[in-house]
């Protein structure tokens, strides 16, 4: 019985994962699941061992990629931002690479109050759109969590009269999910399958840092929500022009 182990783990019942030194027997258990290895395996470890689901996916599986990156990395921290911390993306939020820990001393050293939310990109993130009327497309759902800390920088940032500057769609889709309608925010952790695209009124985010985004995708209509599609438009045919570098480690935009 071969299973591929995709989403929740708790979903597998059972079932055979492969790889070139090893094949691995999936029994799921409590705190953990049971590997059976293969013979060649058990040649040079000569008994069975223990490991977590995340544990056997990070030695046996590879870095998701988005479909138009063909080679694979040599290094898998080049595709996480250097404030990732919690498991479970499918995909970096690729407009936090631009930053390094050095220039967000940078940031806020000038004052910038620095605030962090988690949220877990889908696969769905990467499917077009092919309705013919957009409000007709089926978003996919990605859990995302605001902590009780960005709740109030956020909250205190917005009565002071200050901006809030999302960077990346992740972080927007996050603050606008949970928001009020009066723009506050609290501790908030669930599932989110917002779409946003031309009309929609953002409630808390004023600018955006954002890289160039592929075409009939959810991430460029959020962007035109914002600037405008004229604007946008306007804005890829410049990078276009420039030779600017397109998505995940291509160039950003700033929208203000």
């Amino acid at each position: 019985d071969r299973r591929n182990i995709y989403g929740d783990p708790k979903s597998c019942r059972g079932g055979t994962l492969e790889s070139s030194d090893a094949q691995v027997m999936v029994e799921p258990g409590a705190g953990g699941i049971q590997l059976e290895l293969s013979s060649s395996v058990m040649n040079q470890y000569g008994r069975q061992i223990r490991a977590t689901v995340l544990e056997t996916l990070e030695r046996l599986g590879k870095m998701p990629l988005p479909p138009y990156i063909k080679a694979e990395l040599q290094d898998n921290e080049r595709y996480q931002t250097v404030y990732s911390r919690a498991v479970g993306s499918a995909a970096a939020p690729t407009a936090g690479l631009h930053f390094t820990k050095e220039l967000l001393q940078r940031i806020a050293d000038k004052g910038v109050s620095l605030a962090y939310i988690t949220l877990h990109v889908g696969l769905g993130t990467f499917r077009p759109v092919k309705a013919e009327d957009i409000s007709e497309h089926e978003m996919h759902s990605e859990y995302c969590m605001i902590p009780e800390e960005t709740a109030r920088t956020i909250n205190e940032t917005k009565r002071n009269g200050g901006r809030v500057i999302c960077v990346g769609t992740t972080s927007c889709r996050t603050v606008e999910s949970f928001a009020a309608e009066d723009g506050t925010l609290k501790e908030s952790a669930g599932w989110t399958s917002i779409f946003i695209y031309p009309g929609y009124r953002f409630k808390v985010l004023d600018a955006l840092v954002t890289n160039f985004h592929l075409p009939q995708s959810t991430l460029i209509m959020l962007v035109s929500a914002l600037a405008g599609r004229e604007h946008v438009l306007s804005a890829y045919e410049e990078a276009v022009k420039e030779r600017y570098r397109f998505f995940s480690f291509g160039d950003a935009m700033f929208i203000v």
